[in-house]
Formats: C-alpha cells, structure tokens, sequence
C-alpha cells in the first residue's frame, strides 16, 4: 500500500461554497470532522476534488480500461457488496468465477480445460505472485525429494519486466535474475535466459507484450532453449507467462503463435481482466495447465454449496463486481467480439505509430503490431528537445504520454510510449496527431531541452524504477 506523508498544507481547511448554504462551511482537510455534514455537500467537495484527477480517456500511459458499456457498470453496481471471498455466501458469483476460468483454458489451449486450474486476482500482479509462488513451492518440493538444499531459489526474467515481478522476488525470498538490455535487444531472448539458469532456477517468466515497447517475448524459443538445457544436464525449469497484456491479444489476433499452454514447459499464465480483458479495475486471472503444475500444499479449502471449493489467493475480501464485469464481457463479445475490439485497437496503433513516424522527428522503437503498444524516440540529430519536452507540451491539452528511460545498459535510450486501448478512437488518434503537430513548431524554436528524466513525473505504468527511492529505471 502506499505510504503517505503529508507537510503541506496540514493547517489549511477546505472551504465550502456559500452557495450551497449549508453547515458547516470550513472542514478539516486531514483530520475527521466533529460532526455530520449533508450527503449532497459531501459529495460536491469530493466531486470538485475529483476534477483535478484530468480526462481517463485521455491517459495513453496506462493499460488499465478506462471505458464499459452501461450494461456492465450497471451488473457493477449490483454486485458492489458482494465479497468475492465468501464463496459459499455467494455461490453463484463464484460460478461465474470458474465459468471464466474454463473459458480461458480453452483459449489458452489447455490440454483439459475442465482439469485446468485456475482463479481471479485483484489484478496480474497478484496473478503474477500466486504463479511465482507455485513456481518456488514445486521447485522445494523436488529439492527436498532430492535431499538438495532449498535456501537460494532464483528466477530468470528480462529486466524489462513489470515491477511486480520484483516485488515477488523481495517479498517471498528468490534471488531475481535479470537479463539486461543491450543494443536494440529489449527483451528476453532464448540464448540470454538459459545462460542465467541453474538448478536452484525455479523458472523463467517470459512476457507476453513487454510494458516498455509493447512487444513480444518469444516464448515458443525460449522453451525450446530450455527443452535443450534439459536433455544436455537435466534441469527441467518450467515457463510462467506474464500475458498480463497480451495474453488477451494474441488468441484473437494470432492464433498461429505459440506461447499458451500448447508448449508443454509453460506451467502457468496471468492475465490482466482489466487490461485487455476490457474490465474497469480491478480484476486478474491467474491458470496453470493442470493440477500438478499448483501444489495442493497452497490451496485452501472451503465449503462451496455442501462441497469442496479450492481458493488460492492472497488478497481476502474484494468485489465479485469485476468477475461478474468479465463474465458479461465473455458473454456479450463472444470470441469474434473480442477479435474485432482488439483488431480495431491494433489498427490505431500501428496508424498512430506510423503517423507519428511521418512527422519526422521521432524514431519508432515499435510498431503496435504486437500489443496495441508502441515506443518511440526523438532522432539523434535533434538536440534541442527531449521526450521529456514533448510529454509535457502534450499533457498542456490533457494527454499523459509517459516520457522515460529504458534499464540498465540502455539508460541512454529515453522513449515515449503509447497505449492504445479500447474507447480510443482512430478520431482520437486523430487529435492527438493534430495536438502533436501543433506543439512541434514551438519545441523547434527551443536552444536546448527544457526537461530530463527528473522532470517526467510517476506515470510510466510498467516501466518504474528497480529502485523505489529514485525515478526512473535502473
């Protein structure tokens, strides 16, 4: 959670609007009030705080929907009170939790959908953690079996992954591994994750759309790499999918690639139901290929309508509002829904990247062609403007697009990066050129850049610091 600390304006109250002509017209800013105020101007100084919060629709920096159907906010609204915990409270809610769970077996090609196991999360990086854990507790499980020692886990990653994956490794004690980027490699790659790997590995994650350039790990490659290590020492070291984004994308748009459970290495995917599930937050989805793949020794048992009901999670109480959202989606897309939803956003993306090319400053890193996500950079010729700049001249007209450096061995490389979600038009795409256009002329009569790293804000969503204490990733 975060932690806050407040030293301005402690002292200062918020002042009320006469207009409204109700007590009290002065309330404590970060104190509880002594007493009771009208639900109506309760509301209205929270609504006007809220103001501030800019247009969700306009934020190309986070993954996270920021637009449903009326119909699914209105399911929303009437399972607002349903606590997705109490499985046997709510029986029928948690039926559609495992509808949804089978439905992405089969999508994600498992080899018995009805055998596969599965659950939802607050989000993908509580689904990344729970298969993080599996990962640890099937690789003690061997160990001790061995009578081998289980003190020094680690797991093998692109350091292009998620914050989340880090979080894992400090919380629950596994030494993480990271592949740096060199050159124009941004990415995990086959060779580079079985060089890292021992037999204290107890797996590799490969991302399904990276955060920093939207695009593919090449998950098909890397267990096969991994295949090799295997019939050359024995180390047999399973695959988790971090499909936080993509996993979502690829079975609608390609369906020839394999990555899911058809690799038989790949012990487990997350997803993000929020994301590209075209979920509001917050909901994740967390599978692995069959009940071996989760030991039995992290499932709790509960009693669902006089029978056993598996959970495993690590977040207690929470809405059964976004099951029920995701539900909806399933049923009121169907697949070919999903695929033109997901099409359509691929579609603006690589316009959009393409526009921008044609602009002539800027330099794409990616094309959108993978996640609906694409990275770009100022050309090297350009001295006078930054990234830093650019974000800041568009945020003037209400556009967050998030300004960054790239990790360790590419901190030289600093990037914009758009994400392009469901809700964001080819009119939208539109303006925003037009925005971008009307901004360059200003920036070019600049001596130098204005703005660096340190001027790029907090809202880079996936590409945060390795180190909590300092901006940017390190």
């Amino acid at each position: 959670m975060p932690v806050h600390h407040h030293d301005r304006g402690e002292s200062r109250d918020l002042a009320i609007n006469p207009v409204f002509s109700r007590e009290p017209i002065r309330v404590p800013r970060y104190a509880m009030p002594d007493g009771e105020m009208e639900p109506d101007t309760a509301y209205q100084v929270v609504h006007d705080e809220l103001m501030l919060d800019g247009n969700a629709r306009q934020n190309l920096a986070t993954f996270v929907s920021t637009w449903a159907e009326p119909q699914a906010r209105r399911l929303m609204a009437e399972c607002a009170e349903k606590n997705m915990i109490d499985k046997d409270e709510y029986p029928q809610t948690a039926e559609l939790e495992t509808r949804c769970v089978h439905m992405l077996a089969r999508l994600w090609h498992a080899e018995d959908p009805r055998q596969a196991t599965g659950c939802s999360t607050t989000g993908s990086s509580e689904a990344a953690m729970l298969g993080g854990l599996a990962l640890k507790r099937r690789w003690q499980h061997r160990r001790r079996a061995e009578g081998k020692p289980t003190d020094r886990p680690n797991l093998v990653m692109g350091v292009n992954v998620q914050i989340c994956w880090e979080k894992f490794a400090d919380y629950f004690e596994v030494e993480p591994r990271y592949v740096p980027m060199e050159g124009d490699r941004y990415h995990l790659t086959p060779e580079t994750a079985v060089e890292l790997c021992d037999e204290n590995t107890i797996g590799v994650v490969a991302v399904l759309g990276s955060t920093f350039d939207g695009s593919y790990e090449p998950v098909a490659g890397i267990a096969a790499a991994l295949d090799d290590l295997q019939s050359r020492t024995g180390l047999d070291i399973p695959i988790h999918v971090d499909g936080a984004s993509g996993a979502m994308i690829a079975p609608f748009l390609d369906p020839d690639l394999e990555w899911d459970f058809r690799l038989p290495r790949v012990a487990s995917i997350n997803t993000s139901g929020h994301k590209y599930g075209l979920v509001m937050p917050g909901v994740g989805w967390a599978l692995w290929r069959d009940k071996d793949a989760l030991p039995d020794d992290l499932v709790f048992h509960v009693n669902y309508l006089g029978g056993d009901m598996p959970t495993f999670a690590l977040n207690f109480s929470r809405p059964g509002a976004q099951v029920v959202a995701q539900y909806y989606n399933f049923l009121r897309l169907g697949f070919d829904g999903y695929r033109r939803v997901q099409q359509t956003c691929r579609d603006v993306a690589t316009r959009l990247a393409r526009e921008i090319a044609g602009l002539g400053p800027f330099e794409l890193i990616t094309d959108g062609s993978d996640i609906p996500v694409f990275a770009f950079r100022v050309r090297e010729s350009i001295d006078h403007f930054s990234v830093f700049d650019v974000s800041a001249a568009l945020r003037e007209r209400g556009w967050l697009v998030p300004a960054y450096t790239f990790p360790k061995n590419r901190t030289d490389l600093a990037v914009l990066r758009i994400v392009v979600r469901n809700g964001f038009s080819h009119d939208l795409a539109d303006l925003l050129i037009e925005d971008l256009r009307r901004v360059l002329p200003r920036l070019d009569k600049q001596g130098e850049p204005h703005r660096d790293a340190d001027d790029a804000g907090g809202f880079a969503h996936g590409a945060e610091t390795k180190n909590p204490r300092r901006p940017g990733r390190h």
